[in-house]
């Protein structure tokens, strides 16, 4: 499905399961944000580059019924956070719900400011699936493996414009873009709860940490159409339904997101643990 130009019970009970395991971090977002399109964390310091990102999820079934379609996103990437920047590397998986009350669930990459491009491998809810986007120069080595179905998809690109600013791990609502760049928004579809566990971050300079690094500062987004802000330039949803990031894991590589369904602003977030 075209995507923004900026920007099963046994899964969630797999997903809650590993993060309550572990509990939760005393250390706190350096920052917090809100956003019309992002939920999720973002890691990033003035003047610091990354080369890699890279995370893991279960796969959300979204909850779909007729006359009600909506569309949602779980992704990693480097760059995008900043509202000047004008690239975004990612790769991740869709869970939308089409107009007839379809689930519909797909794979996908993407290179802003090109729009998406669909990758050829089943996901299904409950999958696992690992993901990666690495970045040198302009060199784009994307990767994202179906670990329950046993699948796999590389591919190496080069990108005219990169940025590395920053590294997401996010859950999205994505906004539908036609073939001459015009962009139009869409309803966040009811994903229930979602999120990410081994997620990690590489520096330019080699250094690997998680999310709560103290390399970098982190950022907790939550989506809420009174968000205010549109992360890469995307148009803001329609729709008054939100999303809420938990506290980080006690690890600081893991987190939950989870679907508000509200008629204005998205409530606090709720606990990993």
């Amino acid at each position: 499905m075209p995507r923004s130009l900026r920007f099963l019970p046994l899964a969630l009970v797999a997903l809650t399961a590993s993060l309550a395991a572990i509990g939760t971090t005393s250390a706190r977002a350096d920052t917090a944000a809100k956003s019309t399109n992002w939920a999720g964390y973002a890691a990033e310091k003035n003047g610091l580059r990354f080369r890699r990102v890279a995370g893991t999820w279960i796969q959300p079934a979204v909850s779909c019924a007729p006359g009600q379609p909506g569309f949602s996103a779980n992704w990693v990437g480097l760059g995008g956070f900043q509202q000047t920047s004008t690239a975004l590397e990612q790769i991740g998986t869709e869970a939308d719900c089409t107009a007839s009350g379809k689930a519909v669930y797909s794979v996908w990459y993407e290179l802003v400011p090109d729009t998406s491009k669909a990758i050829k491998l089943t996901v299904r809810a409950g999958d696992k699936v690992s993901a990666s986007v690495a970045v040198r120069g302009h060199t784009v080595q994307l990767r994202l493996a179906n670990r329950t179905r046993g699948t796999l998809f590389q591919k190496t690109l080069t990108a005219a414009t990169v940025d590395t600013g920053s590294a997401d791990w996010i859950v999205e609502a994505p906004a539908v873009c036609g073939a001459g760049g015009g962009c139009r928004p869409t309803p966040l579809a009811n994903f229930g709860t979602t999120g990410f566990t081994a997620a990690t971050a590489t520096t330019s300079g080699g250094h690997t940490g998680t999310i709560v690094d103290p390399a970098w500062s982190r950022a907790a987004i939550t989506l809420s159409s009174q968000g205010g802000r549109e992360f890469a330039g995307a148009a803001p949803v329609a729709a008054s339904d939100g999303a809420a990031p938990s506290p980080l894991a006690a690890t600081g590589d893991g987190f939950l997101v989870v679907f508000q369904q509200a008629a204005g602003d998205v409530p606090a977030p709720p606990s990993a643990g």
